[in-house]
């Protein structure tokens, strides 16, 4: 079964999701890679402002590359997620509920996600053409000066992923191997 989401996704929404369920989000999410993530973090704390509201919000870890003439955006494929580990956690304390991307995160991370109620979601690596074809519209928010790292503002349509972690902690990167293991 597919769990259709729509952005934002409040905490309450994501306390039902589980490690293993397949989603579709259709709303607003936003790009973040480290460099915009080290930026974020340093102007919240000089003003204690973001440059958008991040509460209840999705941030898909990837850096689009530039659009085809007629397209919204060129192939986003998901970055490798530990390049936020050191910033995950502040987000996710200050609102952040989903976070999208590929590979393992720290024990921080993932107790943060615990303390404050987040998921994390897996996209697929290697198929950044084919998840452009979910997004509809792409607009640079800030950070533009970072090319393909700057915030970017996607509208989705049905994006797919898959709960890898859940908001209690439940990991498929510790489950799913444990099934093939010899013994």
């Amino acid at each position: 079964m597919t769990v259709k989401l729509v952005a934002p996704i409040t905490r309450d929404t994501v306390k039902e999701l589980k490690a293993g369920d397949i989603v579709e989000i259709s709303g607003i999410i936003y790009t973040a890679r480290d460099a915009a993530h080290k930026r974020m973090l340093e102007e919240y704390e000089r003003s204690g402002k973001l440059p958008f509201d991040i509460k209840n919000q999705t941030i898909y870890f990837a850096g689009p590359s530039p659009a085809k003439p007629g397209e919204p955006i060129g192939s986003v494929g998901p970055t490798t997620s530990c390049r936020m580990d050191a910033y995950s956690p502040k987000t996710i304390e200050l609102g952040l509920t989903v976070m999208i991307g590929k590979g393992e995160r720290s024990k921080d991370v993932i107790d943060a996600m615990k303390k404050y109620k987040a998921v994390y979601i897996g996209a697929i690596g290697g198929a950044g053409a084919l998840l452009s074809n979910h997004i509809k519209k792409s607009e640079v928010i800030a950070y533009d000066d970072l090319g393909a790292e700057a915030i970017h503002r996607l509208e989705v349509f049905e994006f797919p992923g898959i709960v890898v972690i859940d908001s209690d902690g439940n990991n498929l990167y510790e489950t799913e191997f444990l099934k093939y293991k010899e013994i």
